[in-house]
């Protein structure tokens, strides 16, 4: 029973890895340097906490590049339940780290406007903001791309967890619900202005919140079954 239980927990690592690395620069970060309307305290900010502007970089690429690697543990263990839902949970998951990788060059890019390089000189105060805030929208709007995969991911990863019986199949199910969620936030926020601010987005995003968490926790702690339970 070893051999699932071994590739369950460093699955579960990987994915605690992504989770903590995702909630830091994704969530904590942010919080502490972005205020939104305001380009001044937003560079002020960076520029007063510069080491946590860059910890947020760091974290993010270690999120990225775990989350390069979670699926293909995953492939290992699920594969046997469904060889085409597995290579497209491979694909879709894999498919978003270049796009998050790109997204957050756009950080690097704003070291960069507020280095001291003398090229920088021809920009008066406030330009140096407008560039650092489009950035930071340039960076946003790359995550938002990235999203549509980390939903999709989540269809057929949910579907073999579901269908695999070494995984609780209530996780299976939030996962599938959580690949609806991801696709109908980011459709909300292309068509509808004010969508970020709404009820609904706190929603929406509950479904793959507890799935994923779930999942990690599951795999990490419990680790799989080496047979499917029985129904």
């Amino acid at each position: 029973m070893e051999s699932n239980k071994r590739t369950a927990r460093i699955a579960g690592v990987l994915y605690l890895i992504v989770v903590l690395a995702g909630i830091f620069s994704l969530g904590y970060v942010p919080s502490q340097l972005h205020v939104t309307g305001d380009a001044a305290a937003t560079v002020g900010n960076i520029v007063a906490h510069e080491s946590l502007f860059r910890l947020g970089i760091v974290a993010g690429m270690i999120c990225y590049v775990a989350f390069l690697l979670l699926p293909l543990v995953l492939y290992k263990l699920l594969s046997a339940y469904g060889k085409v839902p597995a290579a497209l949970m491979v694909v879709f998951a894999v498919a978003s780290v270049p796009i998050s990788l790109m997204a957050v060059a756009n950080k690097l890019d704003i070291l960069s406007l507020l280095g001291d390089a003398d090229y920088l000189q021809v920009f008066t105060q406030e330009q140096l903001q407008a560039q650092v805030m489009l950035s930071l929208e340039s960076y946003r709007n790359g995550l938002q791309v990235a999203e549509i995969f980390w939903g999709l991911w989540l269809l057929p990863f949910g579907y073999l967890v579901y269908k695999s019986g070494i995984l609780p199949k209530v996780l299976g199910v939030l996962l599938m619900l959580g690949c609806f969620g991801y696709l109908i936030g980011i459709i909300g926020v292309l068509l509808f202005a004010g969508y970020a601010e709404s009820t609904l987005v706190r929603f929406v995003g509950i479904p793959a919140s507890v799935g994923e968490i779930g999942i990690c926790l599951w795999l990490l702690v419990m680790g799989a079954r080496e047979y499917p339970k029985p129904d």
